[in-house]
This record gives C-alpha cells, structure tokens and sequence, in this order.
C-alpha cells in the first residue's frame, strides 16, 4: 500500500522537479498506458507536499490552516468536485512535518480512508465548519474546530509558532483567536510554494492546453452568422467535458460592438458578418488550468480590425522574446502599451488587458505581470513557471477589438508556448 505522503516516505529528491526539456513538451494521451511513462501521480503528490513543507520552513510560520479547494489539493491530492469550490465546507491542517489532515464533507472522508492511500487513514475526518454562514456560527462549529485545530498544533510542538491561513470566514478567525492562534498570511506561503511546476504538472497544463486546441478548431468551422455567442459557449462546454475537462470554468465569448471596452462575459447576440469576435477558454484537466484568448472575425475583416489585431500580435510576440530565467516582471511589462495610449485614464482602468499571470490548480497564481503592479514591484522568471500572456487592442472604428493569449512554460534557456492554435495572422472563420 502507497503512503507517498507520509512524512517518513519524503526525501530531499522528492523536490526534484524532474525536467525533461526536450524538442517539444508532450502532450500525452490522457490514458494511463504501460508502453509509456505519462504523470507519475505518486511523484507529483510527493512534490507538491515536498514544495509546501519547503514554503512553510522558509516562513514564519509553523502550521499551515488551508480553506482554499486549490491549497487543499495540493497539499493533499484530494478533490470531491466543482460544487464544492465556493462553499467553504472542507478544510486542511499541515503542521510541522506531520502528514496532512483533510476535514472533509460527510462521506468524502470514508471515501479517502478507503482510496487516498498517500493520506494517513486517521488523519480523514468527517468535519464541516460554516458553508458561508449558512450554519450559524452560534451552533458552536467553528469553536469546535479551532479547539481540535489548536489541540493538533500543540501536539505537534507548534504552539509557539504563527498559523498561516490561506482564507477564511469572519467567525472562523475569531474562533482561532479564542484559542491563542496566532493567524498570518497563509495564501503567500502555498502562492510561493506553488510557483515552479514539476514535469508531471506541466505535462498536464500541456494537456489542459491541448484540449483548447481543439475546441478552438471548432469554433473557426461553427463561427457564422446566426449562431449566437451562448451557441458557441455550449458547444464548447459540450466538446470539453466530451475530451475529459473536470471543469469549465468560464466561456468568454465577445462579438460585434461588445468588443470594446471588453465585458468579459458572453450574451445571447447574434454573430453576424464581419464581426470581430474573440474567446477566452478557461478550464481544468486534472485540476490544472487553461487560460487561452483567441479573435476570429466572421466572413471578412476590415483595415481598422486588421490593425487592430496586427498590433495584439506584435505586442505579445514582444512579451515573448523576453520571457527567460533571471528577467524581472517589469521589463515584461514594459514592452506593452501604456493604459492612456489605448484611450484608459490610467493602469487600473486597464488592468487585465495587457496582463500576464501563473496557471496551475489555479487561474491566476505567480508570477502576475502588469504595468499596474510591476513596474513598481517586480519578481524574477523562474525555470518551471507556467503563465498566460494576454494583450488586447481596441480597434480604429470604435467598436471592435483584437484579444490574444499565449500560454508558455519557462525552460531553462528562454520559453515554450503550448497554445497552438495558430495565431500569427487574424483568422478568418467561413471567409466570402
């Protein structure tokens, strides 16, 4: 029996992340076979664990208290589905070289006894705390948990140390006041242990991105005029969770006037001819997430919406060439326009548009790259980030605008863009 996350079983080359930069990343079948090695899912629960326990003693804290779905799997490879991703009803304790404990929603915690057998069997318990207040605070749980939470980091020796937590309801911080936790920044911890992606990570976020390859492809045959923004959306909802998605978590789908300013949603409008329209795909193999900006235009395009693509193009090209191991987050940034000269009265009101940010079991983790933030606070690329790059261009006549997106992996000479659905001129889908 597998106990691949029991501390004893943990050894310094468990934070290998085990690259293996060849011609092109692979993007494996999603099948488990015998005539190849494709993730190596005890070697990438080892790692990740590996890297939290690393984040955590290079901290000031002891203990780690985790609420978010996407900290909670990582540290513990568990999962019961997207419903429960906003409802705060599952928690993590990590404390000091202690293997994970896991409170999960009623049954969930049998079910990892029985199959998650990389966990302590004693340390899946049945638990729930608030649900988003919908329990009363007053029933007394929160007061439970944080005396048995308490309880646990004392045993441990971690009394005297702070308790990092990652998020959490109101009541729930003054109950683990109540009980003498000293609470900080938990969410920084788990964002730095998350940064790099070991090789089976990245071979699923290629995996991720393959998938939207595809999708993409069917959108450029479905796009006509007609069919509506949502037709698109479900159809592509439908071909992803076909190819294995576990979740699809947003369809942008913009078109016509509703390009500019970008909404960052979709309606029930009707495509019609010579609409600019761009997609943004944002959905998860395995946990590991997409991030994927295209633009189409519908049976012609005109000069204003040529340009207007041409220079979105040139922008992220630009990002590109200087993504590498050792840059800073500022000289990205600097490569792209600024807020006014796109008609927005400063870098906030533009934000997100020329952006960059770290995919992972999260949409948006390190490094984040805008001129918002980076110019005056930059971080160093590092071998093994994974991130999007997104730029966006409003066009000439008023109405349309250009909107792409690369995903790229950071090897240890430059970057590798896993996107690939061609996006060097403007595609015209169902051209006259």
């Amino acid at each position: 029996m597998s106990r691949a996350l029991m501390p004893n079983m943990l050894t310094p080359q468990d934070l290998e992340p085990n690259w293996e930069w060849r011609e092109r990343i692979p993007a494996w079948g999603h099948n488990s076979v015998d005539f190849e090695r494709r993730i190596d899912h005890d070697r990438l629960r080892r790692y990740r664990l590996a890297r939290t326990r690393q984040a955590l003693q290079n901290s000031n804290a002891g203990t780690l208290l985790l609420f978010d779905v996407n900290n909670i799997r990582y540290v513990s490879a568990t999962k019961i589905g997207e419903w429960e991703r906003d409802k705060m009803c599952r928690f993590c304790l990590l404390t000091g070289d202690d293997s994970p404990y896991v409170w999960d929603f009623g049954s969930a915690a049998m079910h990892h006894k029985r199959h998650s057998d990389w966990l302590e069997p004693d340390h899946c318990l049945a638990g729930v705390v608030g649900m988003r207040g919908t329990i009363p605070p007053e029933f007394g749980l929160m007061q439970k948990y944080a005396k048995e939470i308490a309880r646990l980091i004392k045993e441990a020796g971690m009394a005297d140390m702070p308790v990092g937590v990652d998020y959490a309801e109101t009541a729930m911080f003054h109950a683990l006041r109540e009980e003498g936790i000293n609470v900080v920044d938990g969410q920084q911890i788990m964002l730095a242990a998350r940064e790099i992606k070991n090789w089976d990570e990245i071979q699923l976020l290629t995996q991720a991105a393959a998938m939207v390859d595809g999708v993409y492809h069917m959108i450029y045959e479905e796009l006509k005029p007609g069919v509506r923004e949502s037709d698109i959306v479900a159809l592509s909802n439908k071909m992803l969770y076909e190819m294995g998605s576990d979740d699809v978590e947003a369809i942008n789908a913009i078109s016509g006037e509703r390009c500019n300013p970008h909404p960052h949603n979709f309606t029930d409008r009707l495509i019609r001819p010579g609409d600019q329209a761009f997609f943004d795909i944002l959905q998860s193999y395995q946990g590991y997430r997409t991030c994927y900006y295209r633009t189409f235009n519908v049976g012609r395009a005109t000069p204003a919406q040529n340009d207007a693509y041409v220079k979105a193009r040139e922008w992220i090209d630009a990002s590109i060439a200087m993504i590498k191991p050792g840059v800073t987050t500022d000289k990205v940034a600097e490569v792209w326009p600024t807020a006014e000269s796109l008609g927005f009265p400063n870098e906030d009101a533009a934000f997100g548009l020329q952006f960059g940010h770290g995919l992972g079991l999260a949409l948006h983790e390190r490094p984040i790259i805008s001129r918002a933030i980076s110019l005056d606070h930059p971080m160093e690329i590092q071998t093994g980030m994974v991130f999007a790059l997104e730029t966006y261009c409003p066009a000439a006549d008023g109405y349309s605008a250009a909107r792409i997106e690369e995903e790229v992996v950071v090897t240890e000479t430059g970057c590798e863009v896993i996107s690939l659905f061609p996006a060097e001129e403007l595609p015209i889908a169902n051209r006259y």
